[in-house]
């Protein structure tokens, strides 16, 4: 068997040692292994999941040849959990996988309880009965629950968890905290040992742009009353100050000063981040979680030692400079770093003891990587599916449905409702008769499957709030048409994005999405409504 470090070695640049050392402690139980599943359960486990308990009650057919790349013509007739199971620990046999031939229905009205030892729980093509169940359960028992759905084409993907807290979100934009507004004695001490006026070439187009720019915002402040540039006049008048000083135009780190000049302006505390701050959960009790300890710590530090300022993150981004000077000014940001991480650490210490706690409780490690990451917290809180049912969110439903890029989009989240609803009255998915998909939308059958449709998804549309008398015809005939298939397209779809939305759930890194994922393969397009 290959060493993790080698079998694992692209996906831990993206999620670290930390990331991968939750995937393998992380528990997986999916329902139902048809071709949403088992396409979502392929990537964890390729991915090095802990370990993986499959659900199901069905035998393989001749159809699962067709859209399941997990079985294989010598599975048909034996169990389609046992089969899957099998095929997955080829793929990566440091995986636990085992099944249970079950359904997934009687075992949440049986053993309600054999939820509780999992991480997370996947539910696959499960009804709207079973979902509100599952979630109820999971919920009590504080298990993550995705739930994904693959259905002609369109499918969904939900998160249900009542909170998730998040501190590598791994912003992909984000701007550096270089202090060039605030430098600290340290750091000013250093820009003023260094000449601008150096009258050497080769000296003056190795001046590391953050030093340009920490003793020119200085001399802004002296010529405008302490004030920063902040409109757009002031901020071309600060560029043309850098150029200025230019001796040549192949002064890249001056090139540099002027591309960077926007840094100089702090961007302040978010709303989103804020709110964290503000939080109630940050006023914590012996029960409160680490995360919410560290953001308690976090408060006292910026209206303490911060002064006002996050802890420094203590990385610089590459620049045109001497090495000796690059070296110097690293180090400088580095020792900031580590001086607001033990001020931090103090407090996370104290507060832990004031709550009854063990003072140690909390590692290292952990309050490191959260003062790196202090300024990109995220918290996102999940409603519960029954609440979502019974309290829609009427605005942001109403902006959808008016919206005509993305009505479709609407039109398909009712939908996948009102067949779970069709299928609860008729034990049938609308236009499967007999286990057959009846193609032609001139029978008289499947006419009257349209009507049925149509008239449950105008009942739940009215249940949302919204007066209406039919949804897009052909959009209700196109679901009638699907059958209840699961097309393999769709399904490796839907099934890898609910698979990467566990990655982040498990390993707390990225940010999960926030509301209902939905996909029309018609349109080609996805939209996540805030439900």
């Amino acid at each position: 068997m290959a060493e993790p470090k080698n079998k694992y070695d692209r996906q831990l640049r993206i999620w670290g040692e930390q990331g991968q050392a939750a995937l393998e402690k992380a528990s997986i139980c999916l329902l139902n292994c048809g071709p949403t599943g088992s396409e979502a359960l392929k990537n964890l486990v390729l991915g090095g999941i802990g370990s993986v308990t499959i659900v199901d009650e069905f035998k393989v057919e001749m159809s699962d040849l067709g859209n399941n790349f997990l079985v294989d013509a010598s599975s048909v007739g034996q169990s389609r959990a046992k089969c899957v199971c099998t095929f997955l620990q080829e793929l990566n046999d440091a995986v636990k996988a085992k099944f249970i031939q079950e359904s997934p229905e009687r075992l949440l009205e049986t053993n309600p309880s054999f939820f509780s030892q999992f991480t997370l729980v996947i539910a696959t093509q499960l009804l709207e009965d079973s979902i509100l169940k599952l979630d109820k359960i999971c919920r009590e028992g504080n298990v993550m629950l995705v739930i994904a759905r693959s259905y002609g084409l369109t499918g969904l993907v939900r998160i249900s968890v009542k909170e998730h807290t998040v501190i590598e979100s791994k912003h992909e934009h984000f701007v550096e905290d270089l202090r060039f507004h605030n430098p600290w004695p340290e750091l000013k001490q250093f820009a003023e040992s260094i000449d601008l006026n150096v009258v050497d070439p080769v000296v003056h187009k190795h001046i590391p742009y953050a030093v340009i720019l920490i003793k020119l915002v200085e001399k802004w402040k002296e010529m405008h009353d302490g004030h920063l540039p902040s409109t757009r006049k002031e901020k071309d008048e600060f560029k043309h100050l850098i150029k200025s000083l230019m001796l040549d135009i192949d002064e890249d780190n001056y090139k540099e000063a002027i591309r960077a000049s926007f840094k100089v302006c702090p961007e302040g505390i978010g709303s989103d981040l804020r709110q964290i701050l503000e939080d109630g959960s940050a006023e914590v009790d012996f029960g409160s979680s680490d995360f919410w300890v560290m953001v308690a710590a976090l408060n006292e530090f910026i209206a303490n030692e911060g002064e006002g300022e996050f802890p420094l993150e203590g990385s610089i981004p590459d620049m045109t400079s001497s090495t000796e000077c690059y070296v110097n000014l690293q180090k400088i940001y580095q020792a900031k770093a580590e001086v607001d991480f033990l001020a931090v650490e103090q407090r996370v210490r104290s507060i832990l003891k004031r709550i009854g706690r063990d003072s140690d409780a909390i590692s290292r490690t952990d309050i490191k990587t959260f003062c790196r990451n202090s300024r990109k917290l995220a918290v996102r809180r999940y409603r519960s599916i029954e609440d979502e049912f019974k309290s829609p969110a009427t605005l942001e439903l109403q902006k959808n449905l008016n919206d005509e890029e993305y009505s479709y989009t609407f039109g398909f989240y009712v939908l996948l409702r009102a067949i779970d609803r069709f299928a609860a009255n008729y034990n049938r998915f609308p236009g499967l008769f007999d286990r057959r998909v009846q193609y032609s939308l001139k029978s008289s059958e499947v006419a009257d499957d349209v009507h049925r449709l149509n008239s449950i998804a105008v009942g739940i549309l009215n249940n949302l709030g919204f007066k209406a008398k039919t949804l897009y015809e052909d959009l209700v005939s196109e679901m009638c048409r699907f059958g209840g298939a699961e097309l393999h397209a769709v399904a490796a779809f839907v099934g890898g994005i609910a698979s990467q939305e566990v990655i982040k759930l498990i390993t707390k890194q990225f940010v999960p999405v926030s509301g209902t994922f939905i996909f029309d393969g018609i349109e080609h397009k996805s939209q996540v409504l805030p439900l």
